[in-house]
């Protein structure tokens, strides 16, 4: 299994009062999924291989649609190299 980095930010077109909640559910379902992933202010970054992790985007998008949002605006960052690549090597020295 080749080790990657996929960064996820997701902005569902919901009213304000309900964007955390919804956005909430979808760091639910990657902390369910057991990936490693950090939670950032901006995105959630997740450690795994590139097809589970692209799973795990596009079932982001559908909690997204089936809580309410009319559209979903994603951004999706992918850090993949030959040998893998960790968040913990990209980021121990700040820890």
């Amino acid at each position: 299994m080749m080790v990657c980095n996929v960064s996820l930010q997701v902005v569902p077109n919901v009213p304000e009062e309900d964007l955390y909640p919804v956005v909430d559910k979808v760091i639910d379902m990657i902390r369910e999924s057991g990936v490693k992933y950090i939670v950032g202010p901006m995105e959630t970054t997740m450690e795994g291989e590139l097809r589970q992790l692209f799973e795990l985007v596009a079932r982001a998008q559908e909690i997204c649609a089936d809580n309410g949002a009319s559209r979903i605006i994603s951004v999706v960052k992918i850090d993949y190299k030959a040998g893998g690549v960790t968040i913990d090597e990209k980021i121990h020295k700040y820890r």
